[in-house]
């Protein structure tokens, strides 16, 4: 016979998840406060998020289709900010550019510095001839700044969104993987890696579910800042017309497309797309100066 809560019992449980919620929301409250650059920061990369993923129901026209008889018309009520030399309204350009920007940036950071953690907290952890070889082949891929790597990079596979995805994110995995490797090596030296080893776990169970979680804070931050490299070096490949190429709209494309040729007859077309990509990564890089400063734990109870 199954016996009843009592009603007490009931409300004392189900109030029992009351202080953490209020507790997480203590916690984003003072973040804001306490980081309000980071907040200002965040509310940057939304309204990035917000433009490119709604791009089709934010962009008035289609930003591919050509009005010969609008070309480089200035800012009015039809086209907010104006269009280029070939009448394609710049604001739904920018507004799809957004979702270009997230593909790449997203895409390179998440991938470069996924493998970047595995073969760093791999090499902290093997230690030996197999740190020696890892170390030195990161050292080898460093000595390039990314946008030369990049370029070798294009140069082999060639051009398109794919291809300067691939081109991004290979220069990424050896700066992530050194930056982890550091927090890696104290890790290693814990006794509870020991215990783990004495336990008879097998290395990959101790990489995956003892040292990579211990990683996890400067790699957060790494993000970050690999978001807006990988959205600068994307601009940077599609100005020298070696990143995406037409139709797709792209901020570095834009800039690319005759900036300089209408620089003084129809300036729009290369400040809008400049203050797009100027306002995008400075908000992630005041995103991240924020983070990093709420995970550090000298830090994270002021």
């Amino acid at each position: 016979m199954s016996l009843a809560l009592p009603n007490e019992t009931l409300l004392d449980r189900s109030a029992a998840g009351r202080p953490f919620r209020r507790s997480l929301l203590q916690r984003v409250l003072s973040f804001c406060v306490r980081e309000p650059m980071g907040t200002l920061g965040l509310v940057l990369v939304l309204a990035m998020l917000i433009a490119g993923l709604g791009a089709d129901w934010i962009a008035p026209y289609n930003p591919t289709s050509n009005d010969f008889t609008a070309m480089t018309e200035p800012p009015s009520w039809a086209h907010p900010l104006g269009t280029d030399q070939f009448g394609r309204d710049l604001l739904s350009r920018i507004v799809f550019g957004a979702r270009t920007a997230i593909i790449v940036g997203f895409t390179c950071a998440i991938v470069g510095g996924v493998v970047g953690l595995v073969l760093g907290v791999a090499s902290a952890y093997f230690g030996g001839g197999v740190d020696m070889l890892f170390q030195r082949v990161l050292d080898v891929m460093m000595a390039f700044p990314l946008i030369i790597m990049a370029l070798a990079v294009v140069a082999i596979f060639g051009t398109g969104v794919q291809n300067v995805i691939i081109a991004i994110t290979i220069p990424l995995i050896p700066r992530c993987a050194r930056v982890v490797r550091s927090s890696a090596l104290s890790i290693r030296e814990v006794p509870y890696i020991d215990a783990a080893r004495t336990c008879g776990l097998g290395h990959a169970r101790i990489i995956l579910r003892h040292m990579v979680p211990n990683v996890m804070a400067p790699f957060l931050i790494l993000l970050t800042a690999f978001v807006g490299q990988a959205i600068l070096a994307e601009a940077s490949l599609s100005y020298l017309g070696l990143g995406v190429q037409e139709p797709v709209p792209a901020w570095g494309l834009m800039l690319q497309g005759g900036a300089e040729e209408y620089a003084s007859t129809a300036p729009w077309i290369a400040i809008f797309p400049g203050l797009a990509i100027a306002l995008t990564v400075f908000g992630i890089s005041l995103f991240g100066d924020a983070l990093r400063d709420a995970l550090d734990p000298k830090l994270r109870d002021r």
